[in-house]
């Protein structure tokens, strides 16, 4: 699996953003390398990356969140630690950005710095059961939303399928045309698919990324087809 110093997850709202960007870090720094994430997402108060402190800092993955996350204050605003993801070039540094074009503002003002160092992976996050992308073209439709807001164009894709622990290896197998499509329409490759850990064993795919979900992602209700997703 390559990596850029610099890795981006966007996507629509709930699409699971939080937790792959969790998981890549933890990748990262398994790896042995120096990891920093940053909890970028003003939109979403729920599901923070900050949930995985605990598991992140036993990683030695330094995260970088807003003041208020999650407390019963949170506000529109981003620590100015953040700044450390493009003036440290001795790290790699992970943003987990907030769903939609609303969330895609904050990464703006972290731009130049990236187009100025070119060693960046600005990837769209895409889960094809999502009421509000259930086409490729609505999916693009989002991906567009979200470049003109920050200003960043996508460099790849990810297949994040699923529909929570209803997931099946055959749920994630039916989710390949709709991305392949979207691959075409995008001009962009499909970097991953990923898969909670059991699933994933299953997958005769590659490359895919087995994800480990956080305790809290199985505390919500069980979702069916159309619901909220609890891989956020």
């Amino acid at each position: 699996m390559e990596h850029k110093r610099l890795t981006l997850f966007a996507g629509h709202f709930g699409s699971g953003k939080t937790n792959i960007a969790v998981n890549y870090a933890l990748h990262l720094a398994a790896e042995g390398n120096k990891v920093c994430i940053a909890d970028l997402d003003i939109v979403n108060p729920y599901f923070r990356t900050k949930d995985s402190a605990a598991v992140l800092d036993a990683a030695g993955v330094h995260l970088i969140s807003p003041t208020f996350a999650n407390t019963n204050v949170d506000l529109p605003a981003l620590p100015a630690e953040a700044y450390r993801l493009v003036t440290d070039k001795s790290i790699y540094g992970i943003m987990d950005i907030g769903g939609d074009d609303r969330g895609a503002y904050a990464l703006g003002r972290y731009v130049p710095a990236m187009k100025e160092e070119g060693n960046y992976r600005m990837v769209f996050v895409a889960n094809c059961y999502r009421p509000l992308t259930r086409t490729p073209e609505e999916a693009l439709e989002v991906m567009r939303e979200i470049e003109a807001a920050c200003g960043l164009q996508f460099t790849d894709i990810i297949n994040n399928s699923n529909l929570a622990s209803e997931t099946t290896p055959e749920t994630v197998l039916a989710s390949l045309d709709y991305m392949e499509k979207l691959s075409q329409l995008s001009g962009l490759p499909i970097w991953l698919t990923t898969a909670e850990k059991a699933v994933a064993s299953q997958l005769d795919l590659s490359p895919v990324l087995p994800l480990t979900l956080q305790e809290k992602y199985f505390d919500l209700p069980s979702q069916k087809p159309g619901n909220r997703p609890l891989w956020g």
